[in-house]
C-alpha cells in the first residue's frame, strides 16, 4: 500500500510477524455507476421536493420535562474515566478497561538525558496505586504470561533522577508486549532512535501507547478486533500494535515542530526492516486511537520529521547488549577485588 493512499485511511491493521503495518478502516472512494443510455439525465430533470428538516434543540425552552435522567449523578457518574496522572518523567492517561494507559507522554532534552542522578538496579515494578485496584494491571496478571512488562517511556529516558526513573516502573507506563524481537529488540532501537533526535532539535516530545486494530478473517472477508488477555483473572488486554508520535521543536518561540508517528505490530521484526516502513500520518493514528495530538499546531508550524533527518535505526542486538552489561559487572567485581587485596580500599570502607 502507497503512502499516498495511508493518507486516506482512519485506522491500521495487524500486520504478519515482521512486515510493514499496513492501514485500514477509512475513507473509501465512491464507486460511480456506468453511465448507460437509461441512466442518461434529460436535459430538464425534475427535481423532487425534499421537506426541509427541523433540527430540534436540546432542551427546549418550553419543554417542561417529567424525567431528569441527569438526576444519575447523585449516585456517581458511571464513567468512563481516564486517570490523568502526571509524573517528574511522564504523564499519562490511562484505560480501565483494557488496563493499559491509552497514551503516556515523555520530554527529553540533551541536557536531560546527559544527567546521571537515577540508576536502573535501584528501581523495581510497581503497582500504581492512584487507581483503584479493582481497575489497575497488577504485578502477578503478568507472571508466566509470555509477555514482557513492556514501558512505554522508557527507564533510560528518566535517569535525570531516581525518582524519576522509579515512576517509569509504575504498571501504569507498561503494556505487554513480544519481548524477544520486539520490547527487546526492535522497540529499543526506535526510544534509541528518539534520543538520538536530540542531537538535532533542543526539545522532543514523544507520545507513545497502544492500539487494539483488526484484521481481516481469511475465510470470511470480514475485519474483526481480537486481541489476547492476560492476567489472574484474565483482564490486561494485549495490544495489537503500539504506536509513537514524536514532535522535534526547534527551541525558537512559535517556531516550526517536526512531526512524525509511528505505528509498530506488538510482534517480533527484523532489525533489517526499515523504521520509514512503519512511519504512517498522524491522522491514522488519531483516527484509530480515538485522539488528537496537534490540533492546537498549525499547519505553518509543521514539519516532516523524516524529511529533515534520516529516519533510520541504529541496530545493536540485545545479547551483545547483555554481554557488555555484564562485562561491565565483571569489570567493576575486579577492580574491588584488586583494591581490597592492595589494601587501598579495605572491606567496611569505601562501599
Amino acid at each position: 500500500m502507497s503512502k499516498t493512499t495511508l493518507a486516506f485511511i482512519a485506522g491500521i491493521s495487524a500486520a504478519t510477524g515482521a512486515a510493514a503495518t499496513a492501514a485500514i478502516y477509512s475513507s473509501r472512494q465512491e464507486r460511480k455507476a456506468p453511465i448507460s443510455a437509461s441512466t442518461v439525465p434529460s436535459p430538464n430533470p425534475t427535481v423532487p421536493h425534499v421537506p426541509e428538516r427541523t433540527i430540534p434543540q436540546y432542551p427546549s425552552r418550553d419543554l417542561v420535562a417529567p424525567v431528569n435522567p441527569s438526576g444519575l449523578f447523585q449516585y456517581g457518574f458511571p464513567g468512563p474515566v481516564n486517570d490523568l496522572h502526571p509524573t517528574p518523567s511522564t504523564t499519562s492517561a490511562f484505560d480501565r478497561r483494557t488496563r493499559n494507559p491509552v497514551w503516556v507522554a515523555e520530554h527529553i532534552t540533551a541536557e536531560s538525558l546527559s544527567m546521571r542522578g537515577g540508576d536502573r538496579r535501584h528501581s523495581f515494578f510497581v503497582e500504581d496505586t492512584e487507581v483503584p485496584s479493582k481497575f489497575r494491571a497488577k504485578l502477578h496478571d503478568y507472571f508466566r504470561s509470555g509477555y514482557d512488562r513492556g514501558h512505554q517511556v522508557p527507564a533510560a529516558d528518566a535517569k535525570w533522577s531516581q525518582e524519576a526513573m522509579n515512576s517509569t516502573f509504575l504498571l501504569t507506563n507498561m503494556c505487554p508486549q513480544v519481548g524477544d524481537g520486539f520490547n527487546r529488540d526492535y522497540w529499543a532501537h526506535l526510544e534509541d532512535f528518539c534520543r538520538r533526535l536530540t542531537n538535532y532539535f533542543p526539545s522532543v516530545r514523544i507520545v507513545t501507547g497502544p492500539l487494539y486494530l483488526p484484521r481481516k478473517d481469511p475465510e470470511d472477508g470480514k475485519w474483526r478486533v481480537s486481541y489476547e488477555v492476560i492476567g489472574n483473572p484474565p483482564n490486561v488486554a494485549v495490544p495489537t500494535h503500539f504506536y509513537k508520535v514524536i514532535f522535534a521543536e526547534d527551541g525558537k518561540p512559535g517556531g516550526d515542530v517536526s512531526l512524525a508517528a509511528f505505528v509498530l505490530p506488538n510482534a517480533p521484526i527484523a532489525n533489517d526492516k526499515p523504521l520509514t516502513n512503519f512511519e504512517v500520518p498522524i491522522e491514522a493514528v488519531e483516527r484509530a486511537s480515538g485522539l488528537e495530538f496537534a490540533s492546537k499546531l498549525p499547519a505553518q508550524r509543521r514539519r516532516r520529521l523524516c524529511g529533515n533527518v534520516t529516519c533510520a535505526l541504529v541496530v545493536r542486538e540485545y545479547a551483545d547488549r547483555q554481554k557488555d552489561l555484564a562485562g561491565k559487572q565483571f569489570v567493576k567485581k575486579e577492580m574491588i577485588a584488586t583494591k581490597t587485596k592492595t589494601g587501598d580500599d579495605p572491606v567496611g570502607q569505601g562501599q
